[in-house]
């Protein structure tokens, strides 16, 4: 009985050294190298397409390039300019704001009810989440760029039919307090994407936790306050994170709707749109580097600070059961 009870010595530990084990390293290396062969061609496109580009960038933000004549260097002269002596930059930042605070909220919030109402629906729900979905495939093109202007523009149809009900506010796109409402709205119509996966994360909240709600008394608004806000609060969080990287990034529609110029009055220069304007059209592409790496450091900072505060307000199921344990 003691013999068949009596465990095996434990192999000793091989020496890295010894040739035997160096072996079986050449071994594991020849099964790998299949895998770099397969990763070249990205390892390559991020070098040549993404790092090596950015490199470039980050040392023409210190020079002064007008892409014809060699770069000179200058030193911090981009930056001090721009945040102390250009109020046009400023103007940017601020039109970049607000659209970042009106039109992510509104996109995310009207995504979210039509998940709802999706998810709720029996027959059809395929036909209408891929209509409602087709959006956000077409919206971010020029043409539909130009299409929406055409709409808000002076003698548009927005401005007839709103002039068929009393309200006379002419051309949205010629107005400098409502043209930046303009673009809000065509970024809020393409509600698709993120609605699509606001749909996926609600089908994976358990009904048995609407069952117990509506056991204890909770109405509908309850239920989605004590239930599906916590349940879908990572899915909202995804959403709201890459919501507001793309805004901070936004061109295509301010380009179309303002001609390219911001305006009227500059009431649509965005970040974006100045850096394409001080670059391509001014030639001051060392002036446009500068503005592009304070874009990438404000967007990073947006994002940690929302990755901060998503602690105190993101529910993770792991979270509880990892408590529990």
């Amino acid at each position: 009985m003691s013999a068949l009870t009596t465990k095996a010595p434990a192999p000793a530990h091989r020496d890295p050294r010894d040739p035997a084990s160096g072996g079986r390293v050449r071994r594991v290396r020849e099964k790998q190298w299949p895998a770099y062969v397969f990763l070249s061609p990205w390892m390559i496109g991020a070098l040549v397409l993404t790092l090596a580009p950015m490199a470039v960038s980050l040392y023409l933000s210190f020079t002064d390039y007008n892409l014809f004549d060699p770069p000179k260097w200058i030193g911090l002269r981009n930056y001090t300019d721009m945040l102390t002596d250009d109020p046009r930059y400023w103007r940017s930042v601020g039109t970049t704001m607000l659209y970042v605070v009106v039109a992510v909220p509104l996109k995310l919030g009207l995504a979210l009810g039509v998940a709802m109402l999706l998810k709720n629906l029996g027959r059809g729900r395929a036909f209408y989440r891929s209509a409602f979905y087709a959006p956000s495939l077409l919206g971010a093109s020029m043409s539909i760029a130009l299409v929406w202007r055409a709409l808000f523009n002076d003698g548009g149809t927005v401005s007839r039919a709103l002039a068929a009900v009393g309200i006379h506010t002419g051309g949205w796109v010629g107005d400098a307090d409502l043209s930046v409402y303009v673009i809000v709205l065509l970024t809020v119509w393409q509600f698709g994407a993120p609605m699509v996966i606001f749909l996926a994360g609600l089908q994976q909240i358990s009904p048995d936790l609407y069952e117990a709600a509506a056991l204890d008394g909770a109405g509908r608004w309850r239920q989605f306050v004590s239930v599906t806000v916590p349940m879908l609060s990572p899915v909202v969080f995804f959403n709201l994170v890459l919501e507001v990287i793309n805004s901070f990034q936004v061109f295509t529609p301010a380009f179309a709707v303002s001609g390219g110029e911001g305006g009227p009055a500059d009431s649509t220069l965005f970040y974006t749109l100045y850096l394409y304007e001080r670059g391509f059209t001014a030639s001051h592409m060392g002036y446009a580097s500068a503005m592009a790496w304070l874009l990438l450091i404000a967007i990073g900072a947006v994002t940690l600070i929302l990755f901060r505060t998503s602690r105190s307000w993101v529910f993770y199921a792991d979270d509880n059961e990892g408590a529990a344990r």
